[in-house]
């Protein structure tokens, strides 16, 4: 999200030069589904700065208008060497959808998912309000209402809500998790270092430990969106991840 205005070697630039590893490149502006140029420029930028691409993070939402859409998106994410998608759970809450809305994200996500396998992929659910995924509770239902071995989920802190019950939902989606995004807001979407919620962060890596394989850690936004900000804040994470081993 920071890098959003930057073009894709300089991306990969900043990421090597913080000591990153994986990058998500994002389908709304550096690598569009279908964009075969932009994900060979994407791929090349990564092999000269020693970096893999972990996710292509679209923003699928499972709905029946886009039935039949997600070869496409997998075909990029296969362009760009990635081995996960990043999907959204639908346009509305977990509190907001009947049983109707709910079943047609549950179909669209079992067919991305079918999809996603035929190319070798996974995908996983953006932790995001305004989705079927707003809550640990209602993530750990949809996924088991899909049903697919090859979908998980992302996980991040929620918005306002305490550390103790955002620690309390990643444990209970610890088993399903695949990747963090990583940020401090606090309160709402008000942006600081990593280091303003060190208690927060020191104990998820502590839980994520717990899971007994490997998992990204990617760093989503960073104060004022300032790519300078980025070397300081890998290195929060890299002590962060360090000390909740």
């Amino acid at each position: 999200m920071t890098l959003r205005r930057l073009d894709a070697d300089e991306v990969a630039r900043r990421a090597e030069e913080a000591g990153l590893q994986v990058i998500e490149w994002g389908a709304d502006v550096h690598v569009r589904p279908g964009d075969d140029w932009a994900a060979e420029r994407a791929f090349e930028a990564m092999a000269r700065h020693g970096l893999t691409c972990d996710s292509y993070g679209s923003y699928f939402r499972a709905t029946p208008v886009e039935s039949g859409k997600f070869g496409e998106i997998a075909a990029t994410a296969v362009r760009l060497g990635a081995s996960r998608i990043r999907v959204w759970a639908g346009k509305a809450g977990s509190e907001d959808v009947d049983s109707y809305e709910r079943e047609q994200v549950v179909a669209g996500l079992r067919e991305a998912a079918d999809v996603a396998n035929e190319h070798g992929l996974e995908v996983a659910l953006e932790f995001h309000g305004g989705t079927l995924t707003d809550t640990a509770e209602s993530t750990v239902r949809l996924l088991d209402e899909v049903g697919r071995d090859n979908l998980g989920t992302y996980w991040q802190p929620p918005q306002d809500l305490p550390d103790e019950q955002a620690l309390a939902g990643l444990e209970l989606v610890l088993d399903q998790v695949r990747a963090v995004h990583v940020f401090s807001w606090w309160p709402s979407n008000e942006r600081h270092p990593l280091t303003a919620r060190t208690e927060l962060w020191t104990a998820a890596f502590g839980l994520l430990a717990k899971a007994g394989r490997p998992l990204d850690a990617l760093l989503e936004f960073v104060p004022d969106n300032d790519p300078d900000l980025i070397p300081g804040e890998a290195d929060s994470l890299r002590k962060l991840i360090e000390a909740g081993a």
